[in-house]
């Protein structure tokens, strides 16, 4: 029976039930985190053999990777990875190890210089407003807010960000420069950006003429089921709208070998990859080529990159399952939280009972279970039913993901009973 038709004896002996339940577990000392998506060792040891690459210095058109120059970086790299996004190699940069300093650069270039198709730099604008797909991704809206980019919430649904909703928003407002979006898998929802949004998103008018779509494809190849989801080519969408300038896509290899020595992508129209290069040519001289060509030895084609991820997904996959199975034994029947089952990416998100969210980030910290804090996959940290919350199993081993998730239930349960009580 759910929690809200007990009476209230039998709801008030309950939450004295979880009040015993939560006692036990803080006697239980632990120390677990389900804060970040971050790789666990055992990933990690799947790219070990990075640390002995490459066999050489001479990149496949005789480069000598030791050196200066290649600004857009290695072409057999940018092939595989433009294979993987979908793309041409044309549209594609291979740079350094953070696909999140790609995304820093680019809103910078266009506050200093403008986009592409700008009639002047947004800085020199009185407002700038980006789009944010809520749930959605922390560190893109705190990055927007640093830059002085004010944030606008819109619903993310199944199929990608509410698109009705974003089409209405931007069709009149030119201080709407662009939105987030995660297309597949997406943070922390699991999300996937159907074929039909991703047309609308850019083909829809826009009263911003350099209105651009920020489409960070970081978990692109990152499946938990044999299914390999694809990504719509967003790039020949634009183009055929005839908008070619209105996307830059990121990705990179952080969650494929080494999370802080991996290398990063960015892609775009011919403008849009120009005027980034440009801009990049007064600070760099040279992406780490000697990393690119490791990763091309290690990899050696696209096929090699699907191969390894399928022995990610061996090791991640049961931590997923594990989370389905905990909520569903220890919440399903109370009818107090919801939450996704993604067939990819690295999160899982979490609905409680309204009001309740900080009070279960609360519960969990002082049992000694680190959560992500309640609202963080909210512009500006503000969930305004404060019940959401972003949960990580990558990094723990299975057994902490168990019993994190088990106390996690217990909390969930604890501060839904208060909430009911009054």
């Amino acid at each position: 029976m759910a929690l809200a038709d007990l009476a209230r004896t039998d709801l008030a002996a309950f939450a004295d039930a979880q009040r015993a339940a939560y006692a036990e577990l803080k006697a239980k000392g632990l120390k677990l985190d389900l804060t970040r998506g971050k790789p666990s060792p055992e990933q990690l040891d799947l790219s070990e053999r990075l640390l002995s690459l490459p066999s050489g210095h001479t990149a496949a058109d005789g480069t000598d990777v030791r050196n200066y120059g290649g600004l857009a970086g290695l072409p057999e790299l940018r092939a595989i990875f433009a294979e993987l996004l979908g793309t041409s190699v044309g549209n594609v940069v291979a740079a350094g190890s953070s696909s999140l300093t790609l995304m820093h650069d680019t809103l910078v270039q266009a506050l200093l210089y403008g986009r592409p198709n700008s009639v002047e730099p947004w800085g020199v604008e009185d407002v700038v407003r980006f789009l944010c797909p809520t749930p959605g991704y922390d560190r893109h809206f705190a990055l927007a807010d640093r830059l002085g980019i004010e944030l606008i919430p819109v619903p993310m649904s199944d199929d990608g960000p509410d698109v009705d909703v974003v089409a209405s928003l931007v069709a009149d407002d030119p201080t709407i420069k662009g939105m987030w979006l995660v297309p597949t898998y997406a943070n922390p929802t699991g999300s996937v950006c159907s074929d039909e949004v991703a047309r609308r998103l850019a083909s829809m008018p826009t009263a911003a003429r350099d209105f651009t779509i920020m489409w960070d494809n970081a978990y692109a190849v990152h499946h938990l089921t044999e299914v390999e989801t694809t990504t719509p080519d967003i790039i020949t969408l634009a183009a055929e709208a005839g908008n070619p300038d209105r996307v830059v896509v990121f990705a990179s290899t952080s969650k494929i070998t080494f999370a802080g020595a991996g290398v990063a992508f960015l892609a775009g129209s011919e403008a849009t990859v120009g005027a980034y290069l440009e801009g990049l040519g007064y600070y760099s001289i040279g992406p780490d080529k000697v990393n690119q060509l490791r990763h091309v030895e290690f990899f050696g084609d696209a096929a090699g990159v699907r191969a390894h991820m399928a022995q990610h997904r061996e090791l991640i996959a049961p931590k997923f399952a594990a989370v389905q199975r905990v909520l569903t034994e220890r919440l399903a029947e109370h009818g107090i939280a919801e939450w996704t089952d993604p067939a990819g990416g690295y999160f899982v998100n979490l609905d409680v009972l309204d009001g309740t969210a900080k009070r279960v980030v609360a519960l969990a910290g002082e049992a000694g279970i680190a959560l992500t804090p309640a609202g963080s996959a909210f512009p500006y940290g503000e969930d305004p039913r404060n019940r959401n919350i972003r949960l990580a199993p990558t990094l723990p081993p299975l057994a902490e993901v168990e019993a994190a998730m088990d106390g996690v239930a217990t909390c969930v349960l604890l501060a839904a009973a208060e909430e009911l009580l009054g």
